[in-house]
């Protein structure tokens, strides 16, 4: 059951929920207005206020700390499920470890960040930058798009919220009673940018480009490419 928190404006919705320790499993902050958005790699989020969808959701998961990607995979997967219902499937794919993205641009940034009690996780805090109605971006980022440049047309931001909460809740509280890792990853491992077989260029945090095909996704969230390398998160970085 979600508990949705609304906020005007805040720095970073997940930055209000760490503040709330105590908070049930399905508890949301929302907000119209985040100033100070974080993105992966250190990166900040653009969102033009009352434009996007920029909320974090806590979940309590149970899982063991060494399965920590399966909910990343969840909920890359429950994302890119509600946007395949306003854009063509096939163009809409998830960006290793959980960007989305449609054809070559970034429609949806995830940052999932884990609070761990003994080797389990005691609980996450998701948080979400979701591109909808914006129409013109003016940071540095690279290739932004939103869900309008696809549909032609504005979409309700409140329809929208509980589309996406509604399918990450039930997509993760169904898998966890009987977890299927390798299933899951075979779905995750369908829909992954870039996973066509082709070399495609890669750069290591020195600046040194490379370039190899995507092998496989590990359970433990590895990228293998076809150079032999087993990549961790921040080891290695597209070249777009």
């Amino acid at each position: 059951m979600l508990n949705i928190i609304r906020l005007t404006s805040c720095a970073s919705t997940s930055a209000e929920l760490a503040t709330m320790p105590l908070a049930p499993d399905g508890t949301m902050v929302v907000t119209d207005c985040q100033t100070a958005g974080r993105g992966q790699r250190g990166n900040t989020w653009e969102a033009e206020p009352g434009r996007n969808l920029t909320f974090s959701l806590l979940m309590r998961p149970a899982l063991p700390a060494a399965r920590q990607f399966e909910l990343s995979m969840l909920v890359s997967l429950a994302i890119a499920d509600v946007l395949s219902r306003y854009i063509d499937p096939a163009r809409v794919k998830i960006k290793w470890p959980n960007d989305i993205y449609v054809d070559n641009g970034k429609i949806c940034g995830i940052l999932i960040e884990n609070t761990l009690a003994g080797a389990g996780i005691e609980r996450s805090i998701v948080g979400v930058g979701i591109n909808v109605n914006q129409q013109t971006f003016t940071s540095d980022a690279p290739n932004p798009v939103s869900m309008i440049h696809f549909t032609g047309r504005e979409l309700t931001l409140d329809k929208l919220l509980g589309e996406f909460a509604d399918e990450m809740m039930t997509t993760v509280h169904n898998y966890l009673p009987s977890p299927q890792p390798q299933n899951l990853k075979k779905r995750y491992m369908a829909v992954l940018y870039r996973h066509d077989g082709l070399p495609h260029r890669f750069c290591h945090p020195g600046g040194e480009a490379f370039e190899a095909a995507i092998v496989d996704v590990g359970i433990d969230g590895m990228l293998r490419l076809s150079n032999g390398r087993a990549y961790a998160f921040k080891e290695v970085a597209y070249i777009l």
